[in-house]
């Protein structure tokens, strides 16, 4: 299909606004990158390439509103994970670590801290060092999926501060606002956080208030990966709460569960505590993934003080037998802050992606299950793969509660992000699977949420909380932003095992006006940018 003179009349499809109100059968008129009219039986204007969209659903394009292709949108053109789940936006910059802004000494640290997350491409030419350079040189790439960019907290205090447990000078926390104002007039949407991660998690409440009072000013929200999600869960959540309060800024809950044995069924506090604050005054939304298991990497587990200094100083420190046996101690008794506080259940801890291919038959393996092939205890295998594979190790973490997944993805101010780490053997299928499995499994199936209300979470407040003011509806004048699925075999296909499986009944997806995928098939076509706030 091709744009036939910027004109395409999608007909007698299942219309789902994005208001929230009831569906119903009618037209959607395209023209350029625009959407010039919605309603019952319109006319098709000369020229119009007719889309035959009977037994589907059109809805606004969906917004990840917590993704990592912070690399893969400057190496996967076609980027079927995301375009084949409908989305056409992804906010990136998350958990507080990302590549800008960055130095020269920082980024050679990031691109070995995220390799887990996103690799280490070498087709990416890592030269940019601000907001601005990075928007740029996605814009000059082309993307199949709009993005939206938030600045790293733990990137900013990298480059100003270093990698080590001490709190800012006054000096430094001056430097640090500068950076955070000059991403925000960049384009950036707000700020994020990595709080269980060296060396954002170095950050006081204090100074965590005053970066945020930079976004504010600036009109961005705050989205925290909080200290802990699972003992003192509720305590990190509160923390929070207080740093939005404090500054004036309006905060998004990223990945808001709660997680391990500790926190089962727990969910309606934290449901309790959103509400508490939003009644007080405070902006907030939160997002969630619809799966149990968790992803992040191997070496986020250690406890914060055997990763100051960086990737290299902990893989130094790790060959020491000493700093070995004090870390295992703080893993498996005690609970390390890199694991949330709670005593690690090696046999929930599955290895997901490695980036070294030699150590590529430790993937699909439980530390646990490694450790009895190789005759070693738990914590040498751990020890002994996070030093050989240097701190490239991906993991799932099968840690959640199917009550709380439900109760939190019920909240009023929910919506979705699929938090979906696209590399490794054997990623989380989340990266696949969020948006059809939200569909299929949670609307459809087991009726958690209605259609209407869904598309609501998954497109509508994403795009409110974002600030986008033409996207997100389907409205005339609004961006052609669309999503076209069959409402009755929506579903996805992903799985722990075979993680990079297309979604089924998603056969169309606009981004621009442009079609992205047509008839379920890639096509070539990259009208995706790097979207700006206020812009």
């Amino acid at each position: 299909m091709t744009d036939h003179d910027g004109r395409t009349l999608i007909r007698g499809a299942v219309v789902l606004d994005g208001s929230g109100e009831p569906g119903y059968t009618g037209d959607v008129l395209v023209v350029g990158d625009r959407i010039a009219e919605v309603g019952a039986r319109l006319d098709a204007p000369a020229g119009t390439r007719i889309l035959d969209a009977d037994g589907l659903a059109v809805a606004p394009g969906f917004i990840d509103m917590h993704a990592h292709s912070d690399l893969a949108v400057l190496t996967d053109r076609d980027h079927l994970a995301k375009v084949s789940q409908g989305v056409t936006t992804e906010v990136l910059g998350q958990d507080g670590l990302s590549y800008a802004p960055s130095t020269p000494t920082t980024m050679a640290m990031l691109r070995d801290q995220l390799a887990g997350w996103n690799g280490v491409p070498d087709t990416v030419d890592y030269s940019w060092r601000t907001v601005a350079d990075y928007l740029d040189a996605i814009d000059r790439r082309g993307t199949a999926t709009n993005v939206a960019y938030l600045i790293p907290q733990g990137s900013v205090r990298m480059a100003v501060v270093g990698s080590d447990d001490r709190a800012a000078t006054p000096s430094e926390l001056a430097r640090m606002r500068e950076l955070v104002a000059d991403g925000m007039r960049d384009g950036a949407f707000g700020l994020s956080s990595g709080l269980t991660y060296v060396p954002g998690m170095f950050a006081s409440t204090d100074e965590l208030v005053a970066l945020c009072e930079v976004v504010a000013r600036h009109g961005g929200y705050f989205a925290p990966h909080q200290r802990s999600y699972g003992a003192g869960a509720l305590a990190a959540y509160a923390e929070m709460v207080e740093v939005a309060a404090s500054s004036g800024c309006a905060l998004h809950l990223t990945h808001a569960t709660m997680n391990f044995d500790v926190n089962r069924g727990r969910a309606g506090e934290l449901v309790d505590l959103i509400d508490r604050g939003i009644a007080d005054g405070v902006d907030i939304t939160l997002d969630t993934y619809p799966y149990l298991a968790g992803a992040t990497t191997l070496s986020a587990l250690l406890p914060s003080w055997a990763a100051v200094g960086g990737p290299g100083a902990t893989i130094e420190r790790l060959r020491d037998p000493a700093v070995r046996i004090r870390a295992a101690h703080e893993l498996e008794v005690t609970g390390s802050d890199g694991c949330h506080g709670v005593p690690v259940d090696w046999a929930t801890i599955e290895i997901a992606g490695v980036r070294d291919a030699q150590h590529s038959s430790a993937v699909g393996h439980t530390i646990r299950s490694l450790a009895a092939r190789d005759g070693a205890s738990p914590a040498e295998a751990y020890f002994g793969l996070l030093v050989a594979d240097r701190l490239g190790t991906s993991i799932l973490q099968h840690v959640g509660d199917e009550e709380n997944v439900r109760t939190m993805m019920r909240h009023p101010r929910h919506t979705g992000g699929s938090d979906g780490i696209l590399v490794g053997d054997k990623p989380h299928p989340r990266s696949w699977g969020t948006f059809p499995r939200y569909l299929g499994h949670y609307v459809r199936d087991e009726g958690v949420l209605g259609l209407e209300d869904a598309i609501v979470h998954l497109s509508a407040r994403p795009a409110a909380r974002l600030g986008l003011t033409d996207r997100g509806r389907l409205t005339a004048g609004y961006i052609a932003d669309l999503v076209l699925f069959d409402p009755a075999g929506v579903a996805d296909r992903a799985t722990f095992a075979e993680p990079r499986r297309q979604a089924d009944g998603i056969p169309w997806v606009f981004v621009g006006g442009v079609p992205v995928l047509a008839d379920s098939r890639r096509t070539d076509r990259t009208p995706g940018r790097a979207l700006r706030s206020g812009v």
